[in-house]
């Protein structure tokens, strides 16, 4: 049992709190009180220090996409189909990535793993904690989504082939076709035995609005056919990236269940599709009351940097509280896992991170994070 003394900082609510007693037990937070801690709690002072939830991550591919190996270690993009439904993040994740030790360094306790971009689907995704040697007893939610793409990437990927989609319609049409294979999969399940259909399994658990169908899109047009497909099929997606919306703050106003994953916006505009890349979208979507949460995409930006992307955002517009919440509670919601992380809050899991200083001023770096009660970085140990 742990606890916190003299706790002041963000509880991911929006909320500051000041000179608290944080109790800690068994994974979990107990208490957030005024009176100080029984004898029986290792005591932790905190005074001079700020406290956050841990900070989340939506969108990485961290394990998936090692850093400094090269091809070996990039198990993130089956490219051998334009569509590949039926394969998992989860079992291409390395727990022993360096992006580990980095995201615990940077206060990143929960991050989403994605399969790549390459292809219209692109499989299952997990959350997980950020530390662990088995990627199972990491496990927070999964799956947690179903990747899919418009855009640039599977027209570059598969239209070079000379195969399905070339286009951007070829990319709307075939995320269709598989939909409505998915649908008649599901209406021949009720009438008959049949051998299973993995790809058609892992579908299904998206028309069944089981998970989400979290979809890479980052042009205006290609956030439209989201939601033209969202609507035609009634399920639920999420943005990935969105660097028009705010050429389409209307459109996306009429959807407030869909979540944005903005980012990463520390980033050349390296291709078409990221011309209009910049902090204003998330200022743009700030001021029109549309959720949002700031991604890094690690390794395009690497994680460690999550807390400089809403420093970035603040410096150009963001308020503070917003800027964190991004960064924790609004990232959970995107999650579908505000129950267990994002604030500071009796019965949620005690994932906390203590900072030398104010998080908001670059020069003040983590001191130690704690995930699920355990301190699993400390700066002192790591200088």
């Amino acid at each position: 049992m742990k606890a916190f003394t003299h706790a002041s900082g963000y509880d991911g609510n929006g909320n500051w709190f000041t000179d608290k007693t944080i109790l800690f037990n068994n994974g979990t937070i107990e208490a957030i009180q005024d009176e100080k801690p029984s004898a029986a709690y290792e005591v932790i002072d905190v005074s001079g220090k700020v406290i956050t939830p841990g900070l989340i991550d939506v969108h990485t591919h961290i394990g998936v996409f090692e850093q400094g190996i090269g091809q070996e270690g990039h198990d993130f993009n089956e490219t051998s189909n334009a569509t590949t439904a039926e394969i998992r993040a989860l079992d291409g994740i390395n727990p022993f990535d360096k992006g580990f030790e980095d995201a615990r360094a940077g206060g990143i306790t929960t991050v989403q793993i994605l399969p790549g971009s390459a292809n219209v689907i692109g499989g299952e995704m997990v959350v997980v904690k950020t530390v662990g040697t088995v990627v199972d007893d990491m496990v927070v939610r999964n799956p947690s989504g179903l990747k899919a793409a418009t855009g640039e990437n599977p027209k570059r990927v598969h239209g070079g082939k000379g195969k399905l989609p070339t286009t951007r319609m070829g990319v709307a049409a075939l995320l269709r076709k598989k939909l409505i294979e998915a649908q008649n999969y599901l209406q021949s399940l009720e009438k008959e035995q049949h051998d299973r259909n993995l790809e058609m399994e892992q579908i299904a658990k998206v028309l069944r609005r089981e998970i989400p169908l979290r979809v890479h899109a980052h042009r205006a047009e290609d956030i439209a056919t989201v939601i033209r497909v969202k609507n035609e099929f009634s399920i639920d997606v999420t943005i990935e990236h969105g660097t028009e919306g705010h050429f389409i703050i209307d459109l996306l106003q009429q959807h407030p269940q869909i979540s944005i994953a903005v980012g990463p916006t520390m980033t050349s505009r390296s291709k078409v599709e990221l011309a209009h890349r910049g902090w204003h979208t998330l200022t743009a979507l700030q001021e029109a009351g549309i959720p949002f949460t700031i991604t890094t995409d690690h390794p395009v930006v690497t994680i460690e940097h999550l807390m400089t992307s809403a420093i970035m955002g603040v410096k150009h517009g963001l308020k503070e509280s917003i800027a964190l919440q991004s960064i924790t509670l609004f990232g959970a919601k995107h999650l579908g896992i505000e129950h267990r992380v994002g604030s500071i809050e009796e019965g949620k899991d005690a994932d906390m991170v203590i900072w030398e200083g104010d998080p908001f001023d670059l020069r003040n770096s983590v001191e130690a994070t704690f995930i699920n009660g355990y301190m699993v970085y400390s700066k002192h140990d790591n200088s």
